[in-house]
Parts: C-alpha cells; sequence; structure tokens
C-alpha cells in the first residue's frame, strides 16, 4: 500500500492541469504573474478554496434580502467577483508555492463550485415568482449535466476542459453580474420570459458539447485499437492433410487443431 501511494506521488495529477480556451483566459494568463506575489503570505490556497462557502451563504442572504428591496442584488455581484477571485487563484497560488494538495485541490475546489451555483440558482428562487421555480430547477440540473460531462471526459481522456464554444468558468460569472445588472435597473418580467430561452440555449449547447466529446473519445478508442492491431504478432497458418496438423507461428499457448475433414 505504501509503494502504491508513492507511485500516486510521483506521478503528475492530470486534473492539476486544466485546458481552458474561452474568451478572456489569455487576458487572466497575463495578469496571474503580476498578482501571485502580491498575494500575502498568510492567505494559502486552502484558505481561498474554502472561501467559496463565505461568499454562497452571503449569495444566498442578499439575495433572500433582495426579494424585497432588488438592489441587493448588488451585494449578490459582489460576492460572486469575490469567487471568482478566490477560486480562479486558489490552484494557482498552490502551485506557486508548491503547497503539495493537489488532489484535495481537485476533490474540494470543484465541490464548492457546485456550492455556489447551487447558492446562484436558489438565490434566483428567492427573487423571481414562484412559477419560474421549474424553470430554474431545469437551469439547475442542465449546468450541473455540463459539470457531469466534463468530469466524465476527464476520466476517460486525461484531459480536464473547463471551457466550451469560447466559454468558461470567467464568462459564466460576468454574466450573472450583467444579469443582476439589468434585474436591478429593468425589474423581474424579462427575465422570467427570457428563461425559457436561456433553457433552450443550454439545452443546444450541451447537445453540442456531449456529441463533441463523445466523437472524440470514440476517436481515441479506434486509435487505441488500433496500435494494439500494429503491436499484434501476425500469425500464420499452414495445412498439412497427410499429418492432420496445423502450424502456427508467433503463439506460445498450446493449442489442438481439427483436421476438417474428420470434422
Amino acid at each position: 500500500m505504501d509503494q502504491i501511494q508513492q507511485n500516486m506521488q510521483n506521478q503528475q495529477f492530470a486534473g492539476a492541469s486544466k485546458t481552458n480556451t474561452s474568451f478572456l483566459s489569455p487576458l487572466e494568463r497575463r495578469f496571474s504573474p503580476i498578482l501571485l506575489p502580491r498575494i500575502p503570505a498568510w492567505l494559502q490556497t486552502y484558505h481561498l478554496t474554502m472561501l467559496t462557502l463565505v461568499w454562497s451563504l452571503l449569495i444566498l442572504l442578499f439575495s433572500y434580502l433582495a426579494a424585497a428591496d432588488v438592489r441587493w442584488l448588488w451585494g449578490v455581484s459582489l460576492m460572486i467577483f469575490f469567487q471568482y477571485v478566490t477560486d480562479h487563484y486558489d490552484g494557482k497560488i498552490g502551485k506557486y508555492r508548491n503547497t503539495g494538495l493537489l488532489r484535495w485541490g481537485y476533490y474540494m475546489d470543484h465541490l464548492l463550485d457546485y456550492v455556489f451555483l447551487c447558492s446562484v440558482i436558489i438565490g434566483y428562487a428567492f427573487i423571481l415568482p414562484e412559477r419560474s421555480r421549474y424553470q430554474l430547477l431545469f437551469l439547475l440540473a442542465l449546468f450541473a449535466a455540463f459539470a457531469v460531462s466534463a468530469f466524465l471526459a476527464f476520466s476517460a481522456t486525461d484531459r480536464f476542459i473547463i471551457s466550451h464554444l469560447k466559454l468558461g468558468p470567467t464568462e459564466f460569472r460576468l454574466a450573472l453580474i450583467v444579469i443582476n445588472t439589468l434585474l436591478v435597473l429593468f425589474g423581474t418580467e424579462y427575465m422570467i420570459s427570457a428563461l425559457k430561452f436561456v433553457n433552450a440555449g443550454a439545452v443546444a449547447a450541451l447537445c453540442f458539447v456531449v456529441y463533441q466529446t463523445q466523437k472524440n473519445i470514440w476517436r481515441l478508442d479506434m486509435q487505441e485499437k488500433d496500435r494494439e492491431r500494429s503491436n499484434s504478432v501476425p500469425v500464420g497458418k499452414t495445412y498439412a492433410p497427410s499429418k492432420e496438423l496445423y502450424v502456427f507461428t508467433g503463439i506460445s499457448e498450446p493449442i489442438t487443431a481439427i483436421n476438417p475433414r474428420n470434422s
């Protein structure tokens, strides 16, 4: 068991690296070398990860208050921004300081991302009329499906892709802030009408992502099959009727041959 654990530690954990090709990812990469050395030494990677719990609870509180005064959504947007900062830099500061919590960070980071998503959707349920709750529940199921697809694809390919169609977590949070701003300025009626179109667009995007993902995994399976076929030893077969014997080459296992004339 100790040897297995040592081998796991020596191997590079694939979940420590993410593939992000979103619109804003080049800008984020440009700022990271500037900001990482300026993060206080007492603020560790696990502190940043666990802060998502705080932001999520405050999102629920401010959303509950926004049911009576929609201007509380400014507080929700601020918490979304704070969650973006801590979630974006928790893994990066761990790598920068070589904290070593790669697997723990992978697990807790993405588990708390789901908690954050639930807090946002539940928060909108406080604000919007009751007739919108089925739409919100469906929206939560769709966003969860994107996460499930990403994790299953990662287990099949060892590549953790967090962006599709040039959209990733940063663009999602930015969209939430824009939605909150529109709700404060124009009220909830437009969002009630728009929810069904948002869900329809999410269904179309999910179908596209699933199609592309399964197509890529199929291609990997076929490539693996071709490699196995090319590495296998060719088999030669001759038939000697007088001796009633098959001669095989390239096979080490004992084989019993039957003369077809006697079968």
